[in-house]
């Protein structure tokens, strides 16, 4: 028996699920959204928004506790800081709140109609929601899976007790005096860096033979200087092996030899995978490119009226991409001729200091057999770097050397992620060096420093001398 009928079916109310919701709901299309969770999923409630307001409370701690040293740069004294950390996860959670109900609104006054429960396809059409009132069984005309992610665990590092994912490392309302960090990413060195701040003593231990792998490593050097004068320990080419819950003792295998590092905490950032079981897309028999679902690029899976969007389809595994795919399957859905067309997707490492990578780096440009011309202006020689007591890091750019055609543009400094918009902007308008050199910047700002890394591509710097 069908209890329900809708134009589209939305399976997870993540960022790309709600966003395709939403604007199905914009388009007219009658909607219907379903997840076990509130609405916003894993970034929303546990991962993207809480992990940043865990940060910005950890460097707000942090700067107090120089100024109580007496070595903030600016000559502000201040007593010795304490931190109530369930305070702070109450503040955190007030956020999170605010903005779940902020996107049940938006559904809602779309026409969008959400059920709260575990969805499980039947067929192509038809899927089975298993709520609170009991099971109501949904027909759709198409549907689109974005069931989203969760974090990995790890051989022996089952989470539980001691052992946290990052859902857990966010919620934990004492800040432990000592945390090690199983994996050196983005995720893992975020929290890590955090709870360093807040006062733990930090370890990271990360399999491959530097932090952050997925990042050149001429962006990553200054993190990883940053994490050192932290006094975050980091072991590379470093595995675990094996964790004592009682005594807290966690055994490793380091290039030196086998390890025990004591610690009250684990938090394991080994990565996440998709969630490609648990909601019947098993019985779909969908095509596969390994653990994800295949898909075109219109996001259309290997079942006629089945899209798929969000972190089920690939990497990057970034809510931004998830939105941009889901706006564009609704669009498609209403009728309109949309497809996956995009240049550049926004990396951002939360770190201290953050990294921005959009577009190719230099090395991924020459692999391609281009030709390149790559330069970079520090933040050393940027005034409103100084004056905010940090001047780490610089803007880079990545230029075809024929035309000039931007091909990738990263950063690494204080606050670089609100740079993110600007370079993605770049590269998807097809600018070459000239139309950001020519652009006026305002004076004085950070931003300042992608007008000035152009200039240098032409050999036109101002305030630098030299091309990087």
């Amino acid at each position: 028996m069908i209890d329900l009928t809708c134009r589209l079916l939305v399976l997870g109310a993540g960022p790309g699920g709600y966003v395709c919701a939403i604007r199905a709901g914009q388009l007219g299309l009658d909607t219907i959204i379903v997840d076990a969770g509130p609405p916003g999923g894993t970034c929303l409630n546990v991962g993207c928004i809480p992990s940043k307001a865990l940060i910005h409370a950890a460097d707000e701690f942090h700067r107090l506790r120089a100024c109580a040293a007496g070595a903030s740069p600016f000559g502000i004294l201040a007593a010795a800081p304490t931190i109530d950390l369930s305070a702070t996860v109450a503040w955190k959670d007030a956020i999170v709140a605010r903005l779940t109900g902020g996107v049940a609104g938006l559904m809602k006054a779309a026409g969008v109609r959400f059920i709260a429960g575990n969805g499980y396809f039947l067929d192509g059409k038809t899927v089975r929601v298993e709520t609170a009132g009991g099971a109501k069984t949904i027909r759709a005309e198409t549907i689109v899976i974005a069931t989203g992610s969760a974090p990995v665990e790890l051989p022996g590092l089952t989470f539980g007790g001691r052992i946290l994912s990052s859902t857990e490392a966010l919620s934990l309302t004492k800040v432990p005096d000592s945390l090690a960090v199983v994996g050196g990413g983005y995720i893992g060195l975020e929290i890590g860096t955090a709870y360093a701040k807040l006062g733990s003593r930090v370890t990271v231990i990360e399999a491959m033979e530097r932090v952050l792998p997925l990042y050149d490593e001429e962006l990553v050097r200054p993190v990883a200087r940053r994490l050192a004068e932290l006094g975050v320990d980091m072991l590379t080419g470093s595995r675990t092996t094996g964790f004592d819950q009682t005594a807290g003792v966690l055994a490793i295998q380091t290039p030196a030899g086998p390890r025990d590092l004591a610690c009250e905490r684990v938090l394991v950032a080994a990565g996440r995978r998709p969630l490609t079981n648990g909601w019947g897309i098993e019985e779909l028999r969908l095509a596969m490119d390994e653990r994800f679902l295949r898909v075109d690029n219109r996001c259309r899976t290997s079942m006629f009226g089945v899209y798929a969007i969000g972190d089920v389809t690939g990497e990057p595994m970034l809510a931004h991409r998830a939105m941009a795919q889901g706006e564009m399957v609704a669009e498609i859905v209403a009728g309109k001729n949309r497809a996956w067309d995009r240049r550049s997707i926004p990396a951002i490492c939360f770190t201290d200091p953050e990294i921005v990578n959009v577009g190719l780096s230099p090395g991924e440009a020459r692999a391609q057999g281009l030709e390149v011309t790559v330069a970079s202006f520090p933040f050393t020689a940027n005034g409103r770097a100084m004056t905010m007591g940090d001047d780490a890091g610089f803007v880079r750019i990545v230029c075809r050397a024929d035309n000039r055609l931007v091909l990738g543009i990263a950063a690494v400094g204080a606050g670089v992620s609100e740079l993110s918009a600007a370079f993605g902007l770049a590269i998807e308008t097809g600018c070459v060096a000239e139309d950001i050199a020519a652009t006026i910047h305002a004076h004085p700002t950070r931003g300042e420093a992608l007008q000035e890394a152009a200039a240098a591509v032409l050999g036109q710097a101002i305030h630098f001398r030299g091309r990087g």
